[in-house]
């Protein structure tokens, strides 16, 4: 069976611990080499993850002629222009969340996708995947909550590590851009439109000079949804989707274990079902699917310009919180 040959650019946390051995798993995906600017580190990556190919600069990765794809799991700054690297170097891009710093930094990724027609690149929203997400989307599509009128999530971690990237403003940190763009995307998703207006509230901590706790109001004129996110703050994650006949209520929406069969209830007037989804792991089924677009040169299940309209709230939030005022998109 046809596979993609996959290379990795960094040892980042989330690619090491998650995505690569995820992918390693996949029908359709071959992690063929991992870089780093340390060559040592590579080196030691690669070997822990059984991974062939060590290379000690990201040019040497996009340089080599067997990988036909690249996972770009560096720093929220380094998202465009590392993935617009791989592009000119004729490699397929899978580029994590959020896919750059604001609208312009995004389109500019847009452009360069434009400029290489034969070449695919997806936004890494691992958890659209997931069946309890297909679940959920298929009972609102199909009317099974009624008419959609609103959607609540609320995402949430404790860091308050200077040293850790989401807690440094110039690469891109902060609660919003790291997981308050999961609460946005997920209402774009079930409404299938963007938000014809946006309000937010923003808290910054006085020290990281990062957002440390961020709400939103999205308004799609025919419902809305509320969010909040935190990164000082209980862990906590949970999305209840409430429509005129019934709502959907997912109890781990973002960081589906792989091991654990996730739970969703849905109710229609007085009867509630516990839905119980198969144990899978959304990061391989992301890395399966991006392969099978490119085996079949089909389109991504998630199209850029989904990247660059999620890239619109995020910044219409923060401009909402400065002025106090609600931000029409």
């Amino acid at each position: 069976m046809s596979k993609i040959s996959w290379g990795i650019l960094s040892t980042a946390k989330i690619g090491v611990a998650k995505v690569i051995p995820a992918m390693q798993k996949g029908r359709f995906c071959s992690v063929t080499a991992l870089a780093s600017r340390d060559l040592a580190r590579a080196l030691a990556a690669a070997k822990k993850l059984g991974i062939p190919k060590a290379h000690g600069s990201y040019e040497a990765l996009l340089a080599d002629p067997d990988i036909d794809a690249v996972y770009n799991p560096l720093p929220n700054h380094l998202h465009v222009d590392w993935s617009i690297k791989a592009l000119e170097a004729g490699k397929h891009v899978l580029c994590e969340k959020p896919i750059g710093l604001d609208v312009a930094d995004a389109r500019r990724l847009l452009d360069a996708a434009a400029r290489h027609p034969h070449l695919k690149v997806m936004e890494a929203f691992m958890y659209r995947h997931h069946p309890q997400w297909v679940k959920a989307r298929q009972l609102v599509a199909e009317g099974g909550v009624g008419q959609l009128r609103s959607i609540q999530s609320f995402f949430s971690y404790y860091n308050a590590d200077p040293a850790n990237i989401r807690s440094q403003p110039e690469m891109g940190g902060g609660g919003l851009m790291d997981i308050g763009c999961y609460c946005i995307s997920l209402s774009r998703f079930l409404f299938g439109a963007e938000p014809q207006r946006v309000f937010g509230i923003v808290e910054y901590d006085p020290t990281l000079k990062v957002d440390r706790l961020a709400s939103g109001l999205l308004d799609f004129g025919v419902g809305t949804a509320t969010f909040t996110c935190a990164t000082q703050l209980s862990p906590y994650q949970r999305v209840n989707i409430l429509g005129t006949e019934g709502r959907v209520d997912i109890e781990i929406p973002f960081n589906a274990p792989p091991k654990k069969r996730c739970r969703v209830w849905y109710q229609r007037g007085s009867d509630v079902q516990e839905i119980r989804l198969p144990r899978c792991d959304q990061y391989t089924i992301q890395g399966d699917l991006f392969s099978q677009a490119v085996l079949n040169d089909t389109a991504v299940p998630t199209p850029l310009t989904d990247a660059v309209a999620n890239m619109k709230v995020i910044e219409a939030v923060f401009a909402s919180a400065k002025s106090g005022a609600w931000q029409t998109l």
